[in-house]
This record gives structure tokens, C-alpha cells and sequence, in this order.
């Protein structure tokens, strides 16, 4: 660890104190004017030099020191920042007309930024955290230089000993105003959206606190910690609570509020009574909209209650997020402890991630880390593009940051457009290669309630139906909810269960947001849908609609189990890279087309420079712009052939589409437009900027490469052809088309294969 700049040091000398202060302070004794003094004091600071060695505790000393420095109380005042011994910190500074009360307001309040500043690090570099104390005194002006310094070291030790006896909290000035707020109820609630980054759509919203515009209670960290150290900490978050979910509105079916929770709040008499669920139901919300965010600022006191009431929470249908983790108290402990739904990662390890190496890896680390626990990854902090492009790279889930969105007073729904966002673009507009079985087929009959139907003849219908795992929950034939046995059962053996629900309308314990799907919807698209569902929704029943309305359900392991089978299927000829079928398909589908004399067209698809771009951006970059053209052609076929076209991966990044003659060009076209657009995507910026790359050729010859381009050759065949001759046209219209520099398409204007006279080729660039 770096030894940072050490402060300027007042001297001290006899216990009488004769002696002058630092020549810093000396020209604003002889201004005239009362001086205000704000000590801190680090008590721990001789210990933990000591116990981590001295350079780290003076290094937490300095970082207390700019904090200071920064704290927006001094913002005016100017002040003298200086050491008067070992683990203080003092800021003197003139003020006319200087009032003790407000002076104690702001020392207060600079003590609680300091603090919470520096607390991060500290915990992170010795695992535990920093107390600090504050106090405070006035100097009055004095006739000559020997009174003006003995009046400073008189006051220096008044805010000394204030400092170790404590300031009561309570006695505060900014103590009423904030009792004041309580009674006023005059919080302010913001939002802030959380971006899937895959989709660029809005999935959720933070609820944000602050206090009244204009005071010092209007920085969070000022509000909550004063609230703590009065003891009104649980009547503010309900308060704070109350607001959001007010002004949250309606939410879609699958989309989240996240409210901010203090560990010990959970443990509040007040919060565990369903005063949370009776606000989200006068809201016309529900448990599942909500993700309670774990605040873990402080560390957790009683691990048991703790722990006992998320369970119960989890089993209300809530959701929980871990806020920072990967700092304070956050660490992987916490996750292994809570498994939580959600994970955000905190800004400190997000910002610079698009150049940080190690940044990076430690995200790819986390993401399947939640991968594997049925976590889903929340970055924070996201400030510009290039860390939102990294961040999807990575695989991460969803993004929070100013540059989707500052928090405002409204819930706004955003939608990132792929241009601004060029995160994986090809993601939003192509679908996963393979073969598609519509879900349709697997759906069987399901048993279905209204909403108002009982709990206790849910129940019964279970018993008499064993091993039935499911009820849907219809209105006029469209599915509004799904009851799965074993959730019902968990409910109704908590205690009290029986008689709080058995009674009740299932629509009270029925799950409000089930996955819905088309009968015509891939197999493959649906079990990675369920897949990315909360822990306690993964392997709930699917429910099927046509036109809307309630045809079956399937259970997520038959999607699985046909799911497998298609792949195995799939993996007897196909690519591992791409999941394409191989040589050996493509011959058979060849020879099926000659045999049926029917006209088609063979789009031949090959990367031109890709061997330098290999070599310098490493195989894993390389396979992906190979991913990327095989993914592009297979939707630009999808879109502008027809159902029995087909696509194959003949190796490396050699490609073979067999299409309707009449769509080969429109094909070729939405191929060289888009594949010229997304490659960038593969680039850093400074080769972008330069517009190629430099890197050894096949002779071993360094020289510059322009970007990756595609080269697409088009042939027609119809009637009676032998693959050798179709394979030797080929090769003459891919060597014309390579000669061409960048993104083009070259068509053979001959007659197709096994008739006519030849004519001439054609070029189209992108």
C-alpha cells in the first residue's frame, strides 16, 4: 500500500500550552472573527497500528482527511485541515456571528460523511470498522498573538474532550428537524430503472429516499444514520416504504419494485405484521413485484432472528437482493448465507471494467457464481457505454446506472435501442440456432380454478387428483395465476397457515405472474425463459394459451427432456461451435434438391482477414465473430427465405445456405449490411478509430489488416448437376468475390448449373 501525502502537524509543546499554533492557523487568529473548530478523533488509531501497521492506519487517517475536505458543510468555508496529534483530524475555519448549536449540527454531520466514506475501505483492508468521534468548540478573537494561541489550544481541547465524551445525538438541532420530517411525512421518493441487458427493456425500478430539498437530511447517508442513532430508524424505512409503493403505480407482470431494507429493519416488531403487504395491496400490488435490497452498511447482529424472517418473508413471495456486494460487509459470506435472488455489484467494481483485465474476470466470476445458485447479476453504476458493452459480454443480467437513467421523481420506462447500447447486438434481433419443437406439443390437460374459488378446495382437488402438481387460476378462460401443490403446502404447514389461508380465495396465495406462453413458442426458448425464473419459480409449471386463452400446461422436465433429445439429435451432425448442421446434412440436403429438380440458389458465406483478427483478439474473440456470422445468416434466412431453406456450418468460418432462388440476394443484402455494422462490436475503440489492425500474414510478414469483412458467393443450380461440379462453380465465384475489398456479395449471372450459357458475374458491396 502507498504511503499517501502525510498532513502539516500543529505543534504542540508544554501542557500549559504556551506554545503557537501551526503557522497555518496562525494569520486566521488574527482575523478578528470567532473560529470555528471540528475535531475527529479515530480512537482505534494507536491499536490499529499496532495490529495492521502504522502506514495503514495513516493511510485511513488521509483518506478521513479529503473526505473532510470534500464534505459539502465546509463547501465556502475554507478550511485549515491539519493534525493536532496522532488519529485526529482538526478543520478550523472563520465565521461571523457563530452560533454553538449549528456548529455542533455540522460537525455532526461531517463525522457521519467521514465515516461512511471511508468505511468501505476500512472494512476491506482490516475486516472491521472504524469508529469515529466528533467534536467541536469557538475561538474567540483575541488583542495580541500569546492570548489569540492560548484561546485556540483552550478551545482545541473543549472540542477534544466534547469529542471523547460523545455528542448526544438527541440534543441536536438537526435531531427536531428530523422529527419534524417524521411527523410531516415530507420524504421524497425517486426511481431509478434497472435495464435487462439483453433486451434493453426496463425490468425493474430502485426506490430512492431522500430527505427535503435544500437541507442536510437530503444526502441518504445523513438521513438513515441520523435515524439510527435516534432510534427512529425503523419509522423512517416505514415511512420510506409507504412512499414508494404509493407512488410506484401499476407494475407489469413480470416487472420489480426493489425497496431498500435495513438488516435490523426485518427484525421490527411493526415490519413483520403485513403492514408491507397491506400497503402493496392498497397499491394494487403484490409480494412478487417486490425485491427486498439488503442494505448491509452495517453488519448483522442477530443472525438467527435474521435469518428466520427472510425465510418467512421468501415464503410471503418476496423477493431479495444483496446491495454492494463485493464491498463493506457484502462479501461472498453474505451470498452463501442468503442465496439471494439478486446480487448487485457495486460501482467500485464496475467503473472502468471496459478496460480492467481483472475487473472483468472478477464479474465473469460472480455471474456464474449466480448462475449456479439461481442468482441473477445487477450492475451498478454503469456510466457509459463501454462499460454497459462489457458488462453484457460478461453475461451480466441487468445494469442500473446514470447512463440508462438518472433517479427522478416519476417511474419512467426506458428502452435502450442496440445502437446506443451495442451490446451484443445480434442477441436482440436473432434467435438461438437449432431445431424448434412448439411447446404445444408437450402441453397437457390442466386442471383450472377462478380466482375465488377456496384454498381448502384447492386443496382437495390435489388429494383426490394425486399426483396432480398443478391448478391454473383462469378468468373467462385466460390464465391469471397457477398454484403449485408443493408451494401450497409450505404455506399452509407454516404456522398458522391453515387458518390464515384456508378460507381465503386462492387468489391469495396463488402465484400472480406465471410463465405464459404461445403454443407455438420453441421448446428452446421457453425452458431458457423458466430457466431464468427465481429460485423458488425455476421448476414451476408452464401454462400454455392459443389465441390467449388456457390450453395446458407443461412441466419444466418435460421441456428439459425434449429439450435433450433435440440436441442429441442436433449434435449427431451439427458444429459444436454454432450448433449448425454439418457436411453431412448439407450433402443430404443437396442431393434432395437435385433429385426433386426443383431451381434453388447456394449462398457460400467466408470471413476475409480473419486469420489476423484470430491472431490478435485471441480464439475466444475469434469464435465469437465466427458465432456472430453464423447466427447472422441463419436469422437473415429465417426472415427473408422460406420454411424449408437451410443453413449449414461446413467449418471454421466457412458457411453454406440453400435457399429459394428468388430470396438469395435479399439475403446476401441484409447479411453484408448487418455483419458490417455488428463486427465493430468485436473491436476496442483505438482499432476502430484507426480502421485496421496490424498482424503477422501466412508468410510471417508483419503489415495492416483491415476489419474482419464477409465475402458471400451465390450460385444457382437446377436439373441434373453432380456435387463435383457445383463444388468447382463454387470455387471460381468465392475467388472473384475475395479479390473484393470489404462487405460485398458476388451472384454468378450464368445459367444456373445443368443448363444454358454462361454470362457474367455480379458484385454488390455493403
Amino acid at each position: 500500500m502507498a504511503r499517501q501525502e502525510t498532513l502539516p502537524l500543529l505543534t504542540t509543546g508544554r501542557a500549559d500550552g504556551d506554545t503557537a499554533p501551526d503557522s497555518a492557523v496562525r494569520p486566521l487568529l488574527k482575523g478578528g472573527v470567532p473560529l470555528h473548530i471540528i475535531l475527529l478523533i479515530l480512537p482505534e488509531h494507536s491499536l490499529m497500528g499496532k495490529l495492521y501497521g502504522q502506514e495503514m492506519a495513516d493511510n485511513i487517517i488521509t483518506m478521513a482527511a479529503t473526505a473532510m475536505h470534500k464534505a459539502p458543510a465546509l463547501k465556502g468555508a475554507k478550511p485549515v485541515l491539519f493534525s493536532p496529534s496522532a488519529g485526529e483530524l482538526c478543520a478550523a475555519f472563520p465565521a461571523e456571528n457563530a452560533q454553538r448549536g449549528n456548529l455542533a449540527d455540522t460537525a455532526y454531520t461531517i463525522r457521519l460523511m467521514v465515516q461512511n466514506s471511508i468505511e468501505p475501505e476500512a472494512v476491506r483492508w482490516t475486516g472491521r470498522s472504524i469508529q469515529i468521534n466528533a467534536g467541536c468548540a469557538v475561538c474567540q478573537p483575541a488583542a495580541d498573538s500569546v492570548r489569540q494561541a492560548r484561546g485556540f489550544m483552550s478551545a482545541l481541547a473543549e472540542a477534544r474532550q466534547l469529542a471523547q465524551q460523545g455528542m448526544n445525538a438527541g440534543q441536536l438541532h438537526m435531531a427536531g428537524e428530523l422529527r419534524s420530517i417524521l411527523a410531516s411525512k415530507s420524504l421524497r421518493t425517486l426511481y431509478q430503472p434497472i435495464i435487462n441487458l439483453s433486451t434493453g427493456e426496463t425490468a425493474a425500478w430502485e426506490a430512492l429516499t431522500r430527505g427535503p430539498e435544500g437541507t442536510v437530511f437530503e444526502s441518504p447517508l445523513i438521513l438513515f444514520d441520523m435515524a439510527e442513532e435516534l432510534g427512529q430508524l425503523f419509522a423512517i424505512e416505514r415511512l420510506c416504504r409507504e412512499s414508494a409503493v404509493r407512488g410506484a403505480g401499476t407494475l407489469g407482470p413480470e416487472q420489480l419494485l426493489f425497496l431498500n431494507v435495513h438488516p435490523r429493519t426485518l427484525t421490527d416488531p411493526a415490519f413483520s405484521t403485513g403492514n408491507t403487504r397491506k400497503m402493496l395491496e392498497a397499491a394494487g400490488l403484490s409480494p412478487q413485484n417486490v425485491v427486498l435490497e439488503i442494505t448491509e452498511r452495517h453488519s448483522i447482529r442477530n443472525f438467527t432472528l435474521f435469518y428466520k424472517t427472510l425465510a418467512h418473508y421468501r415464503g410471503q413471495g418476496y423477493k431479495i437482493a444483496i446491495d454492494d456486494a463485493g464491498t463493506g460487509y457484502s462479501g461472498l459470506s453474505s451470498i452463501a448465507e442468503i442465496t439471494p435472488d439478486f446480487i448487485k455489484v457495486d460501482m467500485s467494481l464496475i467503473r472502468g471494467i471496459n478496460r480492467d483485465p481483472v475487473r472483468r474476470a472478477l464479474m465473469e466470476t460472480m455471474i456464474s457464481l449466480a448462475d449456479k445458485i439461481g442468482s441473477r447479476v445487477i450492475a451498478e453504476g454503469i456510466e457509459t457505454r463501454e462499460e454497459a458493452m462489457t458488462l453484457a459480454e460478461t453475461g451480466a443480467h441487468f445494469g442500473q446506472g446514470f447512463y440508462f437513467g438518472r433517479p427522478c421523481a416519476g417511474r419512467r420506462t426506458i428502452t435502450i435501442s442496440p445502437e446506443k447500447l451495442r451490446i451484443q447486438p445480434f442477441s436482440t434481433v436473432l434467435h438461438p440456432v437449432g431445431c424448434s419443437v412448439p411447446t404445444g406439443n408437450l402441453a397437457l390437460p390442466v386442471t383450472s380454478v377462478t380466482g375465488s374459488t377456496r384454498v381448502s378446495t384447492v386443496r382437495e382437488l390435489f388429494e383426490q387428483h394425486h399426483p396432480m402438481t398443478s391448478i391454473a387460476v383462469v378468468d373467462d378462460g385466460r390464465p391469471v395465476g397457477l398454484v403449485m401443490d408443493y408451494h401450497l403446502n409450505r404455506q399452509l404447514s407454516a404456522q398458522y397457515g391453515v387458518a390464515l389461508y384456508f378460507k381465503r380465495p386462492v387468489s391469495s396465495v396463488m402465484d400472480h405472474t406465471p410463465l405464459v406462453v404461445d403454443e407455438n413458442e420453441p421448446v428452446e426458448c421457453t425452458a431458457q425463459r423458466a430457466m431464468a425464473r427465481g429460485k423458488l419459480q425455476a421448476y414451476d409449471d408452464v401454462l400454455v394459451t392459443r389465441a390467449g386463452r388456457l390450453t395446458g400446461a407443461v412441466s419444466v422436465q418435460s421441456l428439459l427432456n425434449t429439450l435433450a433429445k433435440v440436441q442429441v439429435e442436433l449434435a449427431k451432425g451439427s458444429n459444436p461451435l454454432s450448433g449448425l448442421p454439418g457436411n453431412v446434412a448439407l450433402e443430404r440436403e443437396m442431393e434432395r434438391r437435385l433429385h426433386s429438380g426443383q431451381r434453388f440458389a447456394l449462398i457460400y458465406a467466408d470471413l476475409d482477414n480473419f486469420k489476423s483478427y484470430n491472431d490478435s483478439y485471441g480464439f475466444k474473440n475469434g469464435d465469437r465473430v465466427i458465432l456472430l456470422l453464423a447466427r447472422l445468416l441463419s436469422w437473415a434466412v429465417r426472415r427473408h427465405g422460406t420454411d424449408s431453406d437451410f443453413t449449414a456450418h461446413i467449418g471454421g468460418d466457412d458457411f453454406v445456405c440453400a435457399v429459394h432462388a428468388d430470396r438469395a440476394e435479399r439475403i446476401c443484402q441484409a447479411v453484408v449490411r448487418c455483419f458490417k455494422r455488428l463486427v465493430r462490436s468485436c473491436y476496442c475503440e483505438k482499432d476502430l478509430a484507426k480502421g485496421w489492425i496490424r498482424a503477422r500474414g501466412r508468410d510471417g510478414v508483419e503489415r495492416q489488416y483491415s476489419l474482419v469483412s464477409v465475402s458471400l458467393a451465390v450460385i444457382e443450380c437446377h436439373g441434373s448437376v453432380s456435387l463435383q461440379e457445383i463444388g468447382e462453380r463454387a470455387a471460381q465465384i468465392k475467388h472473384f468475390a475475395k479479390t473484393l475489398e470489404g462487405n460485398v456479395y458476388v451472384t454468378d449471372r450464368r445459367a444456373p448449373l445443368g443448363s444454358g450459357k454462361a454470362t457474367a458475374c455480379t458484385c454488390q458491396p455493403a
